[in-house]
């Protein structure tokens, strides 16, 4: 009973700016490959979860869409899942990237930090890419900055100051019952890591403005009588040029983008799956209310 009464449980938000590591650390968080990452900025679109429990605690982080400015109708949707994360949370991780400080989009973040009076604990990542001893002055800047209640050097790529980052999570969260089953990592269909592990091979294949024009939606999703999974998903550019781009010379991009994801899939279902990608033009879909819904970004 003492043990029941002694658990801790709570919503932690991760935030920041574009490309400062949240899915990196994400990933670290939970010890496996939750959160698409590359290394373009606005990889992830939606808010994501993972749920790390054990036997005195569960903490459901909450990865989010990078705070930027918003050029698209889907990038207004991004920056609100991000700031809805911060009032949806009972701690935030504010993560800042070591070599790129004082933006105008940090202090919008510090000013809805400190309009929702959240309990915030700072995440300076990357600390790998600089000298110790340049960490100390940032460090004493950020303290006149907002009353975090830490400040967390880390690099989520080598796991640096992520267990610390955990330990310090911990005295800060509530306690109470878990909220979801013990071997549950996520409360996300497995449609959605499906669609973007096939987004993230985009982003990895192809560049300049295809990675961004493009969105993926997972029309069928079922297991065939022989224990083989048929997936079917639709890739949606917003131009014609762009389609032949990601279809590429005689199909060879998307068929090796479909290589790719497959063998990542297959892992993640632990199934053989069939894959069967198609590309669509859905013309200006970032900018459309509508397109965006039908798309599941809304």
């Amino acid at each position: 009973m003492e043990a029941q009464n002694s658990f801790k449980s709570g919503y932690v938000s991760i935030i920041g700016e574009p490309n400062v590591g949240k899915s990196t650390l994400l990933n670290a968080m939970m010890g496996e490959k939750l959160a698409i990452v590359t290394p373009k900025p606005q990889t992830t679109r939606n808010r994501i979860t993972g749920i790390l429990t054990t036997d005195s605690h569960q903490i459901i982080f909450l990865d989010t869409p990078g705070v930027l400015t918003p050029k698209y109708r889907l990038h207004d949707q991004m920056v609100k899942a991000a700031y809805t994360a911060i009032t949806d949370a009972d701690l935030v991780l504010y993560m800042i990237d070591v070599n790129r400080l004082n933006s105008g989009i940090e202090a919008k973040i510090l000013d809805q930090l400190k309009k929702a009076a959240q309990q915030v604990i700072l995440v300076i990542n990357k600390i790998d890419l600089i000298p110790n001893p340049a960490l100390l002055p940032i460090i004493a800047s950020y303290q006149e900055k907002f009353p975090f209640l830490e400040i967390i050097p880390t690099s989520a790529t080598t796991s640096d100051g992520v267990l610390q980052l955990r330990e310090s999570i911990l005295q800060y969260l509530p306690k109470g019952p878990p909220y979801f089953p013990p071997d549950q990592l996520s409360d996300l269909p497995e449609r959605f890591f499906v669609s973007e592990t096939i987004r993230e091979k985009v982003f990895l294949r192809t560049s300049q403005e295809i990675p961004y024009a493009s969105g993926v939606v997972v029309e069928e999703f079922k297991e065939r009588p022989n224990g083989k999974v048929y997936i079917s998903a639709m890739l949606y550019v917003e131009r014609q040029s762009q389609k032949g781009i990601l279809v590429g010379k005689g199909g060879r991009t998307i068929k090796r983008i479909g290589q790719l994801a497959r063998a990542e899939i297959e892992q993640f279902l632990e199934a053989a799956v069939f894959l069967d990608l198609r590309v669509s033009v859905k013309a200006d879909w970032r900018r459309d209310e509508r397109k965006l819904k039908d798309m599941g970004y809304l």
